[in-house]
């Protein structure tokens, strides 16, 4: 146990020394998390600082580095592309992640009327973000094929002529984030285990109270529910300015080629992709890769920062 000393009139805390059981107990403990950390420093740790390096370097992968300093941050300051790239995965972020979040919450609260069959209807809601990305990709880029897809078709029994959602760069955005739509299923189960924590107590007070539903959806589920939202607007936003895999495959898949059409579709981690997997320009998209990591702190530090205007925690 602790020892507890007086030493020139003021209390120290003096630890006992371990004995050979406890310095066996750490060993063995760091034994088992061993694969942990040094998969930790090998993925993670040694590819940042490789990195970090790189970013100030001019780095081709088959020629030696060549330190550059800031050069490749003034460049992609000047580059064009960087910033059709950062604008058209803002939109993303901007349009995408609050429609994902209000269908999430409404597909959530139907899910938690109790209905006969409730845990089918569940399941089935689920499933779509099961399917594997590049399935459920081709699967619409199918249905928004403009003249045999079931869109347009469904568009069309009503008068209504469907847009070209592939080739045209006003839809093409649009239809990345009805795809994106899809697969909510993650998010919806979030809001769905949120909505089973809200207190059936004041539900039933403020029923007895007179307040229709929509009164008592928007002051006592919404509040409550509200740390479920600033946890999936976080991890939509992160996930948001990553977005690649579905952007890759639309791209190749449409015109043949990444961001098509007219770039309306080069998102930054597909730009950054491009410049350092395609170009071989390791050290610019280092640089990319810096930005990106700043931009994403913060604004999850923002959101942090304002959250306290609309989360309401119970505890």
């Amino acid at each position: 146990m602790n020892i507890v000393s007086k030493a020139g009139g003021a209390f120290r805390l003096k630890r006992p020394a371990w004995n050979k059981r406890t310095r066996l107990n750490f060993w063995i403990g760091m034994l088992f998390i061993a694969p942990w950390t040094i998969g930790f420093l090998a993925f993670t740790v040694y590819p940042m600082g490789a990195s970090l390096v790189y970013s100030f370097s001019e780095y081709h992968m088959r020629a030696p580095l060549q330190w550059i300093g800031l050069a490749n941050y003034a460049n992609l300051f000047q580059d064009k592309l960087f910033y059709t790239a950062l604008v058209n995965t803002t939109y993303m972020v901007v349009v995408g992640v609050p429609l994902t979040l209000l269908l999430s919450f409404m597909c959530a609260i139907v899910l938690n009327i109790k209905v006969p069959g409730q845990s089918i209807y569940r399941v089935i809601y689920y499933l779509p973000s099961i399917v594997p990305t590049i399935a459920s990709t081709m699967l619409w880029l199918w249905i928004l094929n403009p003249n045999s897809g079931l869109m347009n078709m469904f568009l069309g029994a009503f008068g209504i002529e469907g847009p070209n959602w592939l080739k045209d760069p006003l839809w093409a955005k649009p239809s990345l984030i009805l795809l994106s739509l899809w697969g909510m299923g993650g998010t919806i189960i979030i809001y769905l285990s949120g909505l089973q924590d809200v207190p059936v107590s004041l539900i039933e007070a403020a029923e007895l109270d007179g307040a229709n539903w929509w009164q008592r959806l928007l002051n006592i589920t919404v509040p409550m529910v509200s740390p479920i939202t600033l946890f999936n607007l976080i991890t939509g936003v992160i996930g948001m300015f990553q977005y690649f895999a579905q952007a890759y495959v639309f791209g190749n898949s449409t015109a043949g080629a990444i961001g098509s059409p007219l770039n309306s579709t080069l998102f930054y981690s597909v730009y950054l992709y491009q410049t350092g997997f395609q170009f071989l320009k390791m050290g610019y998209a280092s640089a990319m890769a810096w930005i990106l990591f700043f931009v994403i702190l913060g604004c999850t530090i923002l959101l942090l920062k304002v959250s306290n205007r609309f989360t309401y925690y119970s505890g």
